[in-house]
């Protein structure tokens, strides 16, 4: 696992502005959805893009779908897709890399191919929903159905896990506080190529946009929204 580092003046920002530790310490299980990016073949797979610590947290990964769904919240697995991109996504195809890296991407990742697949050591399950988007984020125009699914759900509240962090993972995480979500990137299952590049990511994250968490914490966290759901109200109490 990637050890996390934030620097202690990140913290204490982060304390001083929110009057806590941790802006969303307590999390409502029935509002809440966990987004998996991107653990598909292409980014897992020695033979694609692979990220050699997202195999390594796929445990992590599972164990955290189970607490979230045990607890009474959902699962989504996003993977890209690069269906109908070339051209609606040229400056990336046709600038961002070489000719032959491009169409080796392009087709690797094409919904028919076994590079968009979900890595099969992955605890996926019949209820859990499974989205494809077309871009780093999830939530940008024309990307994904990813907005209308989680309003559907009564969702307010998102666990980012996956790959990369500073990536994909970042970009889906950003986009969804920008359109109001609460979002906490659960750093003991989200994996990059290095550590440096991860604790960057998180350390401006935290610093600016939403939450970071282990999976401990995600899970007292979600308990204390369970319990602040069953808790009985003052009204009735003094009824």
């Amino acid at each position: 696992m990637h050890k996390l580092s934030i620097p202690p003046h990140v913290v204490e920002m982060v304390r001083e502005r929110v009057g806590r530790a941790h802006p969303f310490d307590t999390i409502v299980p029935r509002k809440t959805a966990l987004l998996v990016v991107d653990m598909q073949n292409y980014f897992m797979h020695p033979d694609y893009q692979a990220v050699p610590m997202a195999r390594e947290i796929v445990p992590n990964v599972n164990r955290l779908a189970g607490i979230v769904r045990a607890a009474g919240g959902r699962v989504v697995w996003l993977r890209t897709a690069t269906d109908d991109t070339r051209q609606s996504w040229s400056i990336y195809h046709e600038h961002l890399m070489r000719r032959d890296y491009a169409d080796w991407r392009y087709a690797s990742m094409d919904t028919t191919h076994e590079g968009h697949a979900l890595w099969p050591a992955l605890d996926a399950k019949p209820e859990d929903a499974q989205i494809v988007k077309k871009r780093f984020s999830a939530f940008i125009q024309g990307s994904s159905p990813i907005e209308a699914h989680l309003k559907r759900l009564g969702v307010d509240t998102l666990l980012i896990a996956g790959t990369t962090t500073n990536v994909c993972c970042e970009s889906t995480a950003r986009d969804a506080m920008m359109l109001n979500y609460r979002v906490v990137m659960v750093h003991d299952a989200l994996a990059a190529y290095t550590d440096a590049e991860h604790n960057a990511t998180l350390a401006t994250f935290y610093m600016i946009f939403g939450d970071v968490q282990s999976i401990a914490e995600v899970t007292a966290s979600l308990q204390r929204g369970q319990a602040q759901e069953t808790a009985p109200s003052k009204s009735a109490i003094s009824a």
